[in-house]
């Protein structure tokens, strides 16, 4: 019997979860044996999945699962060095060179487990099978609105925190607006407004009253330069880094004249050698969520990497609903069927250094 354990996420700031419990019903009406632990920071209460059939474990357990249970999350591992003997299935982001990525498979090896990476379940055309873009896309772009917001105040952006609906959300930016006593709102360049993610932010702007610039391949196809980015005083990025990606903010940016203000990097890898934002190196918080990168007149990136849980209920129910009839196919790939778990699996090897357990 497939046995998918549900595990807590240990990352600070993460309230998502990728299954609901009922989805965990339908799991367990299909065949699975689903364990799910204890979380007092998951948005979704542990009630819940108790009464849809699932096992509760304590939080943390999943290190001592059996070793055939596949272990679900959404965020990374604790950075601990041990190695992992278990099929997880996560947002692994190993697969592009990123130092802790290269970790993360190292401690796969080492354990002589399988990672079934969230980003690379696909069909087979290629397209993600289960995302969490719009939400990253509609969070982002409120935060960059709000990076944008405390500079007009003369300040950098103060900590955020979840909030229970996207209404919340909107009406606390809203209201950073009225407060600055000015009718104007800042232009807004978006660049891969098509994908889901660009669709989020171009949502939140339509909302938010924010006149957005929507961009996709057609603009981008001729490689840069991109003189528009400077000439917008909000520029969120919405596309993956990877080979052949345009470089839309270079080295020097914040020297070159420009209107630009705020970088809203919602793909936020900024350790791949391919990210197309150069003024910066690494994440931001949900402390800091602005990182200065240039003074005289201002240049703040906010580069968040788990936006969505600022939404975490709204984001974890629309992912689960993505996510669930992919779940539903692990028995079939357990017992040896060809679909999106065995392109995940088949990434991994590609990707993996040789196991030595």
């Amino acid at each position: 019997m497939t046995h998918l354990w549900v595990r807590a996420e240990e990352r600070e700031n993460e309230r998502r979860v990728a299954v609901t419990p009922e989805g965990v019903a339908d799991l367990v009406a299909a065949g699975l044996r689903v364990t799910v632990e204890e979380s007092p920071a998951r948005a979704l209460g542990i009630d819940g999945y108790r009464a849809a059939g699932a096992v509760v474990a304590p939080g943390g357990s999943w290190r001592e699962a059996p070793g055939d249970a596949l272990i679900l999350g959404l965020k990374e591992l604790p950075e601990d060095d041990t190695p992992l003997p278990h099929r997880h299935i996560l947002f692994g982001h190993a697969f592009k060179g990123q130092p802790a990525g290269r970790a993360l498979l190292r401690r796969f090896a080492e354990g002589g487990g399988t990672l079934l990476d969230l980003e690379y379940l696909v069909d087979d055309e290629g397209r993600r099978l289960a995302a969490f873009g719009f939400w990253a896309g509609f969070a982002g772009a409120a935060v960059a609105l709000k990076c944008w917001t405390a500079q007009q105040r003369g300040e950098t952006c103060p900590p955020v925190d979840t909030y229970a609906t996207q209404q919340a959300l909107l009406q606390d930016c809203e209201d950073e607006l009225d407060a600055l006593g000015t009718a104007v709102r800042p232009e807004v360049l978006i660049i891969g407004a098509n994908g889901r993610v660009g669709q989020g932010a171009t949502e939140f702007c339509r909302l938010a009253g924010l006149p957005p610039t929507l961009w996709d391949m057609a603009e981008t196809a001729h490689g840069g330069p991109f003189p528009e980015v400077r000439a917008h005083p909000i520029f969120l990025n919405c596309i993956l880094a990877r080979p052949g990606a345009p470089v839309f903010v270079p080295e020097g940016t914040g020297d070159a004249p420009r209107m630009l203000r705020v970088i809203g990097d919602i793909a936020c890898d900024p350790t791949s050698d391919f990210s197309p934002i150069k003024v910066y190196d690494r994440a931001t918080t949900w402390a800091a969520p602005a990182l200065r990168v240039h003074e005289a007149p201002p240049l703040d990136v906010m580069a968040i990497d788990n936006l969505p849980s600022l939404l975490p209920a709204e984001s974890s129910e629309d992912f689960a609903a993505q996510l669930l009839p992919v779940l539903k196919q692990l028995p079939a790939w357990e017992s040896g069927a060809e679909g999106p778990w065995a392109r995940a699996e088949a990434e991994f090897h590609r990707h993996a250094p040789k196991q030595t357990a």
